[in-house]
């Protein structure tokens, strides 16, 4: 038998992809440039899903081919295992329908764990950044990967990639931090990890997405190209650059009056031609059809897919809504050129023949038993839950807690296993609809966490008061049981939900960053009985905290910690686990203010000329520990001044001071005196993380670039300026324990996607 020369597997992926598009129809070519929302019926979990997605006649639409199926997993609890046989026979039924039996590219969520009834709900991203541990977080993403792979999935739509900008929007929790270093350095370790599981990985949002006005989900951008350059797209370019991905998601948002999904300067010409990006676009949700119903920039549903496509978005998601008969039609009529469903459809196929979809030998049944939360998924949720829990504040040492205390556990956070668990978590995203159906993991709470602890310390437990409603009937017993304890520890924060069911996620954005409900008013008259307080926060965004600033006994906040993240805080609580989280994002100290983050240059600072302090109360990158350490023996190594294009290597010896094992952050932040544009007064260039025994010392060292230093100048390129600059070595963006002084020489130096994006770092022992 001939086997034809785009089924050869031994033929470049090319040659083979050129072959197919010659065989196939229009109709086929367009096929593959959508998706199929199977399961779509269960409860809304898009923006406008209701409105946007209509019956659709399966065998109709799989005749010529189909390019992905959304969320076979994703939308309505099914068993993992019946889920990845329901998959293979629908990838069986796919290809059958076909001229050339092409299965689907299967998609799913992947934000914080595979999002499946069942499978492992790993911390928020803000917890990812909270642990400057990239290593961790690549092994996080491999495993992820892992798990989507066994059931037949082929592409995740992760990581955010969206450097936050204002705190009130409902998606920080999606977001790695406030910083586009730690942004990318974390956002290209998760890339890695998934894309190793043979997972593609899909960036997003491209790109804007979290500088929305007023902080309103889908709002305009209204970014300035400085600030899109410099802040929003370099976590992008390293994704692309160091992690691999192979997809990338546009952003629903439009800036400056273009819409994300119809700017070819965003998608085509920065994205491919710039940047050298091979793989696929997908749209966001509806995207497509937004460009008709809410941006209006096109009229019709044919018009509005022309955008899309002469932009670069080769693949609409979730479901057929623009690329279908229409497109076809006006394909036919001239309307629109058949070179733009061909460029799209070649993409597609390119990442399909990658993937082995194009081989005859491609199985979709999965190879060995399915299980989405085994020991080792658990055993890395609980590490990175561990360490990204943020003791924020210890004042007069109350932590450690005593392990033969009177405790009052108070607060609606406590006894919740959904207080550990982001919007995009199987349990917070798609349980609400399904009542009855049980969570499928397993996640214990923080009151039961702390009892199991402490197992000679005597815990009692009020609620106090809900996450969001006004009801305050329950201070009184929250007050009288505090009054009578040793200490207290209060646990508040978010209810994670969609589209305003909750006070954290996706559509639930607020005015400000006071502490939901009436939580603010129950920590007061708790702070009031006079017992100690110890405050535990466990949200998707920071709120403001100067209100209790010198009144509580020690703050711990965790962001969405997972369902490990019960055992996790209480270990930090008790002392066996020395907290090691960092900021990822500033605690403000006022609720008003917004938006801001620690990236100001100098008129964005504190000053005389306003009454609004913006300066916050915690800033990024601080944390404590139960351990002290000291920092010492800094140097640097080469002349203090180097060329435009030159380097510089700083290293200093950290030391374990203190009794017990802890982890110190090292972080290296650049500040530039003078430039032609103004900068942030510091911004993270460079860290690293060191795990020390108690009497241990180790030697990190830093090799700048001047690439570092390189910003978006007046002309609208990248350029490295001459002149002095300070390298600052602190555990915060606040505290500055070393300093070197530098200064770059000779001309104004250009510098494009083959710049140094990374500081590279090493770590040796010290005696």
């Amino acid at each position: 038998m001939t086997t034809a020369p785009w089924r050869d597997p031994a033929l470049p992926a090319a040659d083979r992809v050129a072959d197919l598009l010659s065989r196939m129809t229009l109709e086929e070519k367009t096929a593959q440039l959508y998706g199929v929302w199977v399961g779509a019926e269960g409860g809304e979990v898009a923006p406008l899903q209701g409105e946007m997605s209509e019956v659709t006649d399966w065998d109709g639409l799989i005749a010529h081919g189909l390019g992905q199926l959304t969320r076979s997993f994703g939308t309505a609890p099914v068993d993992a295992a019946a889920g990845a046989r329901a998959l293979a026979a629908a990838q069986r039924r796919i290809a059958a329908a076909g001229r050339f039996g092409i299965p689907a590219l299967a998609h799913e969520e992947c934000l914080a764990g595979f999002t499946a009834w069942g499978a492992t709900a790993y911390p928020v991203p803000p917890a990812w950044g909270a642990s400057f541990d990239p290593e961790l977080v690549e092994e996080m993403g491999r495993r992820i990967g892992a798990d989507l792979r066994s059931v037949g999935v082929h592409q995740g739509l992760a990581p955010v990639l969206d450097v936050a900008r204002d705190l009130r929007w409902g998606r920080v929790e999606e977001t790695i931090g406030e910083d586009p270093y730690l942004v990318g350095t974390v956002g290209a370790a998760y890339v890695r990890g998934l894309e190793s599981a043979g997972v593609v990985a899909t960036l997003k949002h491209f790109a804007g997405y979290a500088g929305s006005a007023g902080a309103r989900n889908l709002a305009p951008v209204r970014a300035g190209v400085r600030e899109l350059a410099d802040v929003v797209l370099p976590p992008f370019e390293m994704a692309l650059r160091e992690g691999g991905a192979r997809s990338v998601m546009a952003a629903y948002t439009e800036t400056d009056g273009v819409p994300a999904s119809a700017d070819p300067e965003l998608l085509t010409r920065l994205l491919r031609e710039e940047w050298g990006f091979t793989g696929t676009v997908v749209a966001d949700y509806f995207a497509v059809g937004f460009l008709r119903t809410l941006h209006r920039v096109a009229a019709t549903k044919t018009q509005a897919a022309q955008l899309a496509l002469a932009a670069g978005i080769d693949v609409e998601l979730p479901t057929v809504d623009c690329y279908g008969t229409d497109l076809v039609a006006a394909v036919r009529s001239g309307e629109v050129p058949e070179s733009l469903v061909d460029r799209a459809a070649r993409r597609v196929l390119l990442q399909k023949c990658e993937l082995g979809l194009l081989d005859e030998d491609f199985t979709p049944e999965p190879e060995g038993p399915v299980d989405l939360d085994p020991p080792g998924n658990r055993a890395l949720a609980r590490r990175l839950a561990e360490e990204s829990v943020i003791l924020l504040a210890n004042p007069d040492g109350l932590l450690p807690l005593s392990p033969a205390a009177r405790i009052a556990v108070v607060g609606p956070r406590a006894a919740d296993p959904l207080a550990m668990l982001g919007c995009y978590s199987f349990p917070s995203h798609v349980l609400p609809h399904h009542p009855d159906v049980p969570l499928g993991i397993e996640i214990p709470t923080v009151l039961d966490s702390l009892r199991a602890e402490l197992p000679d310390a005597a815990v009692k437990f009020a609620e106090g008061c809900g996450v969001s409603d006004p009801d305050t009937s329950g201070f009184a017993e929250a007050v009288a049981l505090a009054a009578d304890a040793d200490v207290c520890v209060a646990v508040l924060g978010d209810r994670a939900g969609l589209f305003g069911r909750g006070t954290s996620g996706e559509g639930c954005d607020v005015a400000g960053l006071e502490l939901p409900g009436v939580q603010a008013g129950l920590l007061d008259a708790l702070v009031a009985t006079g017992t100690p307080v110890v405050l535990v926060l466990l949200t998707g965004r920071p709120y403001a905290l100067g209100r209790w600033d010198g009144r509580l006994g020690a703050v711990v906040q965790a962001f969405f910690p997972g369902k490990e993240g019960g055992p996790a805080v209480a270990g930090v609580l008790s002392g066996r686990v020395d907290p090691s989280g960092r900021l990822p994002l500033s605690v403000p100290r006022d609720p008003g203010g917004q938006p801001w983050t620690y990236l100001q240059p100098p008129l964005g600072l504190a000053g005389e000329v306003s009454a609004l302090d913006p300066t916050p109360l915690f800033p990024f990158g601080h944390g404590l520990s139960y351990t002290s350490f000291s920092w010492g023996e800094f140097g640097g190594t080469g002349p203090v001044e180097t060329g435009t294009d030159g380097s510089y290597d700083l290293s200093l010896t950290v030391r374990n001071t203190g009794e017990r094992a802890g982890a110190e952050v090292v972080q290296l932040y650049l500040h530039d005196p003078v430039a032609s544009v103004t900068r942030p007064d510091v911004r993270l260039i460079g860290y690293r993380r060191l795990e020390l025994g108690p009497g241990e010392a180790a030697r990190v060292s830093f090799r700048f670039h001047a690439d570092l230093a390189s910003f978006t100048g007046r002309a609208g390129v990248r350029i490295v300026e001459p002149g002095a600059l300070e390298l600052r070595l602190g555990p915060s963006s606040t505290e500055v324990r070393h300093t070197a002084h530098l200064t770059l020489t000779g001309p104004v130096r250009e510098v494009g996607p083959e710049r140094v994006l990374r500081c590279e770092t090493a770590v040796t022992p010290a005696g």
